[in-house]
């Protein structure tokens, strides 16, 4: 009874009509592979996702060029193209910005990945960053998992990343977990499965307010249908609002990949549904906030039918 109740709630955020104005504020942003920056891709290939994203609100590309070493180390070869994207991208997209994608595997839920809790490891990933930075990227964006709620060696490491950033007058972003739906939501179904999933409210806000820009990867949420899916978009807009700076870029994940399994049902995660739902969260919380924008996930997985959902619901809906 409390789940059908719970989704007979997402059901009725998903009712109602969008406010005017909620549509592309031009802070848009896509995750791109590695294959960008490890020598399959071309001038030709640059000149066609120009053409792709010309007219759209896209203004950051999240580029994978790691993963890190589970020492927070990463080798040069792993993005050994950047200097050449990053040149070709401002070159075809003035005023596009190329950030480098880094992430790895935690070692909260397993005995292997990445350690946040060893100071040596989270010095290295700052030398990393460094790194990456020096050779061309405009940015650098995060994406850690999983990141239990709490967690305080990941704060103190994006504080030691935010001063190297300021310094090069680069981008800080994040891939940031979805917000309890419940209050104390991620304790229970970590006691449960020892995977909390879910980051408090407050939690999320705290890491928000150490970064430029947090992109919230609404997908895998384990709703069956469209509507409810959009109705949980929504909710999570709205509780990423309330706690997320003026000062910093929020973004909410569209799912441009087609994968079935736990967690995620492709009829059911529609690019359609989350922009509706991402418009409902937007008007009824903040439908005026200009630092706002919607993150396409991800580049070689996408369809035509999710770029003219995304064009048509979000770029410019009628």
């Amino acid at each position: 009874m409390p789940l059908l109740a719970a989704e007979a709630a997402l059901r009725v955020n998903y009712a109602g009509e969008t406010a005017d104005g909620t549509s592309t504020r031009g802070r848009d942003a896509l995750w791109l592979g590695h294959a960008w920056v490890d020598g399959r891709k071309t001038d030709a290939d640059v000149a066609a996702l120009a053409r792709r994203l010309r007219g759209t609100g896209v203004r950051d590309l999240y580029v994978h060029a790691g993963p890190l070493e589970h020492d927070g180390t990463l080798p040069p070869s792993a993005y050994r193209n950047a200097p050449w994207l990053v040149g070709a991208v401002h070159r075809a997209l003035p005023g596009v910005r190329v950030q480098a994608w880094l992430g790895d595997v935690l070692a909260t839920e397993s005995p292997d990945g990445l350690r946040l809790e060893r100071a040596a490891t989270r010095a290295a990933v700052v030398a990393s960053t460094r790194a990456v930075l020096a050779a061309g990227f405009d940015g650098v964006h995060f994406d850690l998992e999983p990141l239990h709620s709490g967690d305080r060696n990941y704060l103190g490491l994006l504080d030691d990343l935010r001063a190297v950033t300021r310094a090069h007058h680069a981008p800080l972003s994040v891939a940031a977990h979805q917000i309890d739906p419940l209050p104390g939501f991620h304790s229970v179904w970590g006691a449960l499965t020892n995977h909390p999933k879910w980051w408090s409210q407050a939690y999320f806000g705290e890491v928000a307010r150490r970064v430029d820009q947090i992109a919230v990867m609404s997908y895998d949420t384990m709703q069956p249908l469209p509507s409810l899916y959009g109705g949980y978009v929504a909710q999570q807009t709205s509780l990423a609002l309330e706690v997320t700076p003026a000062g910093t870029d929020l973004l909410m994940g569209l799912p441009f990949f087609h994968e079935n399994r736990f967690g995620h049902w492709a009829h059911a995660e529609t690019v359609p549904a989350a922009v509706r739902g991402v418009r409902l969260g937007l008007s009824r919380t903040d439908r005026d906030r200009a630092r706002f924008g919607v993150a396409l996930y991800v580049d070689f997985a996408a369809t035509e039918d999710d770029w003219a959902a995304y064009r048509d619901g979000w770029v410019r809906p009628s």
